[in-house]
């Protein structure tokens, strides 16, 4: 086994949340750049048509029933594609689910079903794979946090808690897997064309939101195309950026924050008032 990470022809990777949104679109494209992508999912039945799909089309990929907050199957599943292919190179801890709405309506449950999956599921990933991958010399960890881990986020404040957290692991271990020889990305998406959007098959908006109003908030902020997301993103994981930031514009809505956040509030605030009157909120 060569004890150097591929890019991406000949690579192994597993894209947890690789069903569906930008899972699948990431693992499409990795695809069509030589990889071989396990496909982890909770929706085994859309995973396997997709894999089905790839193969049909000359690539490789097979398809896992996964549930990320299930540790021992996130360890199974990274032992058992290190002994079909005798490498990990790529571990996209990608799944996710979004609650939306107002804090003061939140249940117990919302918080925990938040960071249970968004926290915890990357959490199990690296401890999954990261000592594997020291030991190989190579790999690369590539978590999907959001700009909502990036910048403050309204009607999401469990969302963007678990996003900020992934954003600052993802960053930490950053620095201490580089004198291993394992890289560490974040991967912040801007709002992006997905079923996440308007709540997704595991997650929820806010109390007595329709779909059709969460679409009409969304639309303003012009969310992107996933598989033009994917082709950005990936070339930006082949570049070892730390922070993978797409569309590019949200870049300078992150500098701005950094550098002057009253004025980030202020907009933010528009940005709820606006949200509130899409909503009928109160």
């Amino acid at each position: 086994m060569s004890n150097q990470l591929r890019i991406f022809k000949d690579a192994t990777a597993i894209m947890t949340g690789g069903a569906s949104g930008i899972g699948r679109a990431m693992a499409l494209e990795l695809v069509s750049r030589g990889c071989t992508v396990v496909l982890a999912d909770r929706q085994i039945a859309l995973a396997e048509e997709l894999a089905a799909s790839i193969v049909a089309s000359g690539g490789n990929a097979w398809a896992r029933e996964l549930n990320v907050c299930d540790y021992n199957a996130v360890k199974v599943l990274v032992e058992e594609t290190v002994a079909k292919t005798g490498r990990l190179d790529y571990m996209f801890n990608n799944a996710g689910i979004a609650v939306g709405g107002m804090t003061h309506e939140y249940q117990v449950s919302d918080w925990d079903t938040t960071m249970d999956v968004n926290v915890r599921g990357v959490t199990n990933g690296v401890q999954a794979c990261y000592s594997l991958m020291v030991e190989q010399g190579f790999g690369h960890i590539v978590n999907t946090a959001s700009m909502a881990g990036l910048v403050p986020a309204t009607n999401a404040v469990a969302y963007s808690t678990s996003k900020f957290a992934v954003a600052g692991l993802s960053q930490s271990l950053r620095i201490e897997a580089e004198y291993r020889g394992v890289r560490v990305s974040a991967l912040c998406p801007g709002a992006i064309q997905t079923p996440i959007l308007t709540g997704g098959e595991f997650g929820k908006l806010g109390s007595g939101i329709t779909k059709e109003q969460a679409e009409k908030f969304w639309v303003a902020l012009k969310p992107m195309a996933p598989e033009a997301f994917a082709r950005q993103a990936i070339d930006k994981v082949a570049k070892n950026h730390a922070l993978i930031i797409v569309p590019s514009w949200w870049q300078k809505a992150h500098l701005v924050f950094r550098l002057l956040p009253s004025l980030w509030f202020a907009w933010s605030k528009k940005e709820m008032i606006r949200s509130m009157r899409i909503f009928q909120q109160k």
